[in-house]
C-alpha cells in the first residue's frame, strides 16, 4: 500500500510540474570593432578597438514560468558592458546596472502587462525602420536620434529621454493579424516634480514582405537613472516603412522632435535598402536632420557589408560619412565581430 501512494504522489508532482513549467536562461551578445573615427566637429581623428560597432554588447538572465490557463509569469535581467575593456556600462554618465531590462511581466490571450525598466517608445521602431539595426556607432538614423556629440557640433539627441525607460508600465496587445502595439507610462518618481512622466506607444505590423512600425512620444524626464525633469518637454514621433523584394529591402523612415518653449524643430528623413550578396548582405543608409530655426542640418551616410559565418556568428566591414552645417566632416570605417549567445 505504502509504494502505490508513494507512486501516486509522484505522479501528482508530475502532473502539477506540467502546469508549472519553467526556464532560465544566460543570454547576451559580444560586439567588438576595430577602426578610424571621426564624427562631424571632431578636430582630431581616434584609432580604437571599441566595443559595440554593430550591437552593444550586453549579457544577462531572462526566465519564463507557465502557470497554466495560457498565463505565462516572465522576467528580465540584463545588463550592457564594454567588451574592450570590460567596463560595466554602455557609456552613459549614471548609467545602472541593469539598463538594458530589469523587468517582470504577466502574459496571456489578453496580452501582457509589464513593470521595471524596458525599451523606450521610440527604440524598436528605429531599429526595425533602418537596414543598419541597432548600431550606435554606424547607424545614420540611430546617431540622429540617439547619440549626442559633445565637441565642437554640440549635436543633440531628437529622442532626449533615452532608448530604456526606467520606473514604467506597459501594456503589450496581442499579435491581431501581424499588428501589434504597446502603450507606455514612466513614473517620474520625484517628489515635487508637479507629475512630469513620459507617455508614449509604438505599432508594428508584419505583412508578408511588407514590414510597417511607428512610435509617438511625450518626454518629461530622462533616464536611466534617477527620473530627473527634462529641461522642456518634447514631443517626438516617427513613422517607417520597408519592403522586401528578395533581390533588395528598401527602407524609408521619416519622425519630428519639438521641444516646448524652444524654436528648433528637427526634421529626420531616412533611405535605406539591404540586399542578400553571397553569405551576407550589403548594407547602405542615408539620414538627414533638419533644425528648422537654425538653419542647421545634419547629413550621415554609411555603406558596409555584414557576412555571417554562422546563426550566431558575423563579421563585419562598415565606412561613414558624417556631415553638419557649419562643422569639419567626418569620415569613419571599422571592421568587427559579433557573437550571440
Amino acid at each position: 500500500m505504502p509504494k502505490k501512494l508513494i507512486a501516486l504522489a509522484a505522479a501528482a508532482l508530475c502532473c502539477a510540474g506540467a502546469h508549472a513549467q519553467s526556464s532560465v536562461q544566460v543570454t547576451g551578445l559580444v560586439d567588438v570593432y576595430a577602426g578610424s573615427m571621426k564624427m562631424a566637429g571632431d578636430g582630431d581623428r581616434r584609432s580604437v578597438v571599441n566595443s559595440g560597432g554593430m550591437t552593444t554588447s550586453w549579457f544577462g538572465f531572462k526566465g519564463t514560468e507557465d502557470l497554466g490557463g495560457g498565463l505565462k509569469a516572465s522576467f528580465q535581467l540584463t545588463s550592457f558592458f564594454q567588451a574592450d575593456s570590460g567596463a560595466p556600462t554602455r557609456g552613459i554618465p549614471n548609467d545602472t546596472f541593469f539598463s538594458r531590462d530589469a523587468n517582470v511581466s504577466l502574459s496571456g490571450s489578453f496580452g501582457s502587462v509589464l513593470l521595471g525598466r524596458w525599451m523606450a517608445p521610440n527604440f524598436l521602431p528605429s531599429v526595425i525602420g533602418n537596414p543598419l539595426g541597432d548600431s550606435f556607432t554606424f547607424s545614420p538614423l540611430i546617431l540622429h536620434m540617439n547619440v549626442p556629440l559633445f565637441n565642437a557640433a554640440s549635436w543633440m539627441s531628437t529622442t532626449p529621454a533615452d532608448t530604456g525607460w526606467s520606473n514604467q508600465i506597459v501594456y503589450s496587445t496581442p499579435d491581431i493579424g501581424g499588428f501589434k502595439a504597446n502603450l507606455q507610462y514612466q513614473f517620474g518618481e520625484q517628489a515635487g516634480d508637479n507629475g512630469k512622466k513620459n507617455i508614449g506607444a509604438n505599432f508594428f505590423y508584419f505583412g508578408g514582405p511588407l514590414t510597417l512600425t511607428g512610435f509617438y512620444e511625450r518626454d518629461q524626464v530622462s533616464n536611466p537613472g534617477t527620473s530627473v525633469p527634462l529641461g522642456a518637454t518634447t514631443k517626438d514621433w516617427m513613422l517607417a516603412a520597408a519592403y522586401d523584394f528578395k533581390v533588395v529591402k528598401p527602407y524609408l523612415s521619416y519622425g519630428q522632435a519639438k521641444a516646448d518653449g524652444l524654436p528648433d524643430k528637427a526634421k529626420t528623413l531616412q533611405l535605406g535598402a539591404s540586399a542578400p550578396l553571397g553569405a551576407g548582405s550589403l548594407l547602405a543608409s542615408w539620414a538627414k536632420t533638419e533644425m528648422t530655426a537654425t538653419n542647421r542640418d545634419r547629413k550621415t551616410f554609411t555603406v558596409g557589408y555584414d557576412h555571417y559565418l554562422s546563426k550566431r556568428t558575423d563579421v563585419y566591414a562598415m565606412y561613414m560619412n558624417d556631415r553638419i552645417t557649419g562643422q569639419t566632416k567626418g569620415n569613419s570605417f571599422g571592421v568587427g565581430i559579433r557573437h550571440r549567445f
